[in-house]
Formats: structure tokens, C-alpha cells, sequence
């Protein structure tokens, strides 16, 4: 997963969406989907889905899973095709990476920034009042992170729910949520490349290669091996029993213990719940260390054990075992070359097709059930995302996989 800054945002940053120069930059964003993300072609489906809503004049947001680092440029080629530009909420590190200039760019296409660990009520402002006022949709990923997980959703949290509902309250007129699934494909063989990044996997932690084994093998054999190593880390001792139990218990531990060291309960929150509230507690601490290096470094520790936790929670365990296809396989790849070899964007292996569909709309209605209300939405939105994503087909045994 990418590491990104874990601090108090320097600024926010507000949209100036622009069609004038959207529509500028359509060709150098064509340019750019091909040759930085091999993009050959993107297929949008359900376009009336969102076309129909708009022209009754209904704020629309489009909840989409976040499965790769392409996303935007997907999305940005379906609002082509639909006729409108969209906004998007957006992580305030991708704005403090760019230059001045870079940052313009992101404002115009409808970007604006929020603090992902934080009350960012400045974002949730904007974001309601989009909802409220705006012709266009606003898109906002509500995983909140790329967990490089092409067919199965990882738990949306609430707060986009959350957004919708509370524009819903005050809007004049109807607010309703698009689900939205995108899956990528590979159109040229990209196992060379693959095989290579393994070869380089197992040297990292000091194992010969093993290319006479099934890349399947070879990719749960080193997820075995690696998990050992975090658990000697963190336990004291190697685990036994099915990868996916492991993992849930390594995370589990790391949270248990600095959740006590913070004084904080677990009230049976979900793991991302728990890393959010942790994030804040120890950059808070952090900030008022007054110079007490060796405090500064724990909360820096601390922050450090946090990501560990984000990147085990991107890994089901089974999600090779389950239906080892060339793309599962890729993205379990892309993972480790992120989380291993500390690449900060994997790469891209061969030439890709995504797929974009958008589902029917959802209701965002005031419900007397307050308490539950952005739950029972966020579960609505997750299931119908999960379930366009399994419409999406992609041929099985192209490149033949297992091998």
C-alpha cells in the first residue's frame, strides 16, 4: 500500500471545477492512461443510470470501489461519455505532492481535498453543499484507501453515507447515491513480468527462487514465510492455522496493545474504525511532545505499527486460493511490491482494459432510525457495488494461469 504523510493537513484545498479546462486536458489525459497505466480501452456501462437522474435534477453522489491507482482516470473517461465533469473528494496528501501548478490542475477537474483521519468539516461542507446545489455528481471512493482488490469490496466506511444523508435533510430535491464498480483486465500476458517480481520477492527475504513451482504456490509460500517474519516481530513466535485467521489475529494484537498504551476501547469497532481513531490519538501526541524526542519517536513507532495494520487488513488470505486468475494473482503481486520492496506505486505489467458499471440509484431518506441510518446505507451501497463487480466477467485461463 502507498505510505503517505500522517500529520494535521498543511491547508485545505476547495474545488474550481472547470469544463473549459477539462475539456483542454482531455487529450493529455488520454495520453497519460495509456502510457503511465497501459489503459488500452475502458468499456462504461449503466451510463443511463446516471444520465436519467441528472437531467431531473437530482444531486447524485457515486459511491465506486477503489481497487487501483487508475481510478480517476476511469472515472474521468465515463464523465466524457455521460457529458458531465464530476467532483471528486480527495486524500489531502495527493494535493500536497504537487506543485502549485499540479495542484491547480486536481482544482479545476473538481478535486478537494479532506483529512481521511479527521473531522474535515470544511470537506463535508463542500461535500453536502455539491449535493445540495450542484448539477454535477460528486464521486468519493468510500473505502478510502487502494486495497488492489479487483472483485471483492473491502468494508466501505460510513462517512460517505453519512454525507448523503445529511444533504438529503436540508436539499431541495431528491439525493441519491450511484453505486459503481470498476474491475481491470489484462489484454497482453503480463506472467514474464510477474515471474521476474517473484524471482525478486523470495531473494528479499533470502530464499532462493523457485521458478519450477506454480506462481500460485510461490505466492502463498511467500505470504507464509513473510507473515512468520511480522509475527516473530510482534508475537514473539510463528503462528499456526489458515493465513486469513492469522492475519486477523496479528491485527487484532497490534491494535489490542495500543489501544491499552492510549486508553482507549475497542466497542467492537471494525479494524479501519480503530486505525482512525488510533491515527489520531498518536498524532496528537505527537504534536505535543515539546520536544521530547524519545516520545516523538514511540508516536512515530506507533504510526508505523498502524500502517502494518492498514496493509495486513488489505490482505483476505484466500483471494488467490479462491480463483487464482492472472489479475488476482497481479494485484497479490502489486501488493508485496508495494509492502515489500517499499515501491511506492506498483507497476504495471501489460496492456488493460477496465471495465466501469453503474448501478441503479439509491434513495438517501431521513430515517427515524438515526442511530443506524448511515450503516444501514453504507451495507445498501457496499452490496450493490459487490454485486456489479461480479457482473463484470473476465475470461478465465488466458494466459494459463496456475503455471
Amino acid at each position: 500500500m502507498n505510505r503517505y504523510a500522517q500529520q494535521t493537513p498543511p491547508k485545505w484545498w476547495s474545488p474550481k471545477l472547470n469544463p473549459f479546462w477539462i475539456r483542454l486536458w482531455r487529450p493529455l489525459r488520454r495520453r497519460r492512461q495509456i502510457a503511465e497505466q497501459q489503459l488500452m480501452e475502458i468499456e462504461v456501462r449503466g451510463l443511463e443510470q446516471v444520465r436519467e437522474p441528472l437531467a431531473a435534477g437530482c444531486g447524485l453522489m457515486i459511491n465506486a470501489n477503489h481497487s487501483g491507482h487508475a481510478d480517476a482516470h476511469i472515472m474521468y473517461h465515463a464523465a466524457d461519455e455521460i457529458g458531465t465533469p464530476f467532483y471528486f473528494m480527495t486524500a489531502w496528501q495527493v494535493f500536497s505532492q504537487q506543485g502549485w501548478i499540479g495542484q491547480q490542475i486536481l482544482r479545476w477537474h473538481g478535486c478537494f481535498s479532506v483529512d481521511r483521519e479527521g473531522s474535515d468539516m470544511k470537506a463535508f461542507r463542500q461535500a453536502t453543499d455539491i449535493l445540495q446545489n450542484e448539477p454535477e455528481p460528486l464521486v468519493i471512493f468510500p473505502e478510502g484507501e487502494v486495497y488492489h482488490l479487483n472483485e471483492r469490496i473491502t468494508p466501505f466506511r460510513e462517512g460517505a453515507a453519512t454525507v448523503a444523508l445529511s444533504a438529503a435533510k436540508r436539499a431541495k430535491r431528491d439525493v441519491l447515491v450511484v453505486p459503481c464498480a470498476i474491475k481491470y483486465q489484462y489484454l497482453a500476458d503480463p506472467r514474464p513480468k510477474l515471474l521476474e517480481l517473484m524471482d525478486r520477492l523470495e531473494s528479499q527475504i533470502f530464499w532462493r527462487p523457485q521458478p519450477n513451482l506454480p506462481l500460485f504456490e510461490r505466492i502463498y509460500r511467500f505470504a507464509e514465510g513473510a507473515m512468520a517474519l511480522k509475527e516473530l516481530e510482534h508475537l514473539g513466535h510463528t503462528s499456526s492455522g489458515p493465513l486469513p485467521e492469522r492475519i486477523a489475529a496479528l491485527a487484532d494484537h497490534v491494535l489490542g496493545k495500543l489501544e491499552a498504551s492510549y486508553q482507549l476501547e475497542n466497542e467492537g469497532r471494525t479494524v479501519p474504525e480503530r486505525v482512525k481513531e488510533l491515527r489520531r490519538h498518536a498524532m496528537e501526541r505527537r504534536e505535543n511532545c515539546d520536544g521530547d524526542v524519545a516520545a516523538r519517536q514511540q508516536c512515530e513507532h506507533d504510526l508505523d505499527d498502524l500502517f502494518l495494520v492498514v496493509q495486513l487488513f488489505s490482505y483476505p488470505g484466500d483471494y488467490v486460493n479462491e480463483r487464482p486468475t492472472i489479475e488476482r494473482m497481479a494485484e497479490t503481486l502489486d501488493k508485496f511490491e508495494e509492502d515489500v520492496l517499499g515501491v511506492y506505486s506498483a507497476g504495471i505489467r501489460g496492456q488493460r482494459k477496465a471495465t466501469v458499471c453503474f448501478g441503479e440509484p439509491i434513495p438517501a431518506e431521513p430515517s427515524r432510525d438515526r442511530k443506524h441510518a448511515a450503516h444501514n446505507l453504507t451495507q445498501q451501497v457496499e452490496q450493490s457495488v459487490q454485486r456489479l463487480l461480479d457482473g463484470i466477467e473476465i475470461p478465465a485461463g488466458r494466459f494459463g494461469e496456475g503455471t
